[in-house]
């Protein structure tokens, strides 16, 4: 577990699953938690080979997907925060794909 800015303790993940719709990640203490697949442009554009094609980084305080280069924190997915990705980086992203 790490501890943020604010003394609050960020437990990690121990178990990530992504369907058509939703990312899903079991954590140490117990709890599980979802997020609508659209909050994550990359993810919701993947194969589902390329969904179930994740690790955990920073000791499980993070997921990394390495075939479409998709990061999200732990402590993100706490607060509700969507992917900080820009528009435009998004689109070229996407239109790489498409090649």
């Amino acid at each position: 577990m790490i501890i943020s800015q604010t003394e609050i303790a960020i437990p990690n993940a121990q178990n990530v699953s992504v369907t058509e719709n939703t990312l899903t990640v079991d954590l140490e203490d117990g709890r599980t938690l979802s997020a609508p697949l659209g909050w994550y442009p990359r993810l919701a554009n993947a194969t589902p080979e390329e969904r179930e094609h994740w690790r955990l980084i920073g000791q499980g305080s993070g997921i990394h997907w390495d075939d479409i280069d998709e990061d999200i924190s732990i402590e993100g997915l706490l607060l509700g925060k969507r992917s900080g990705e820009s528009q435009g980086s998004f689109e070229r992203w996407l239109a790489t794909r498409r090649r």
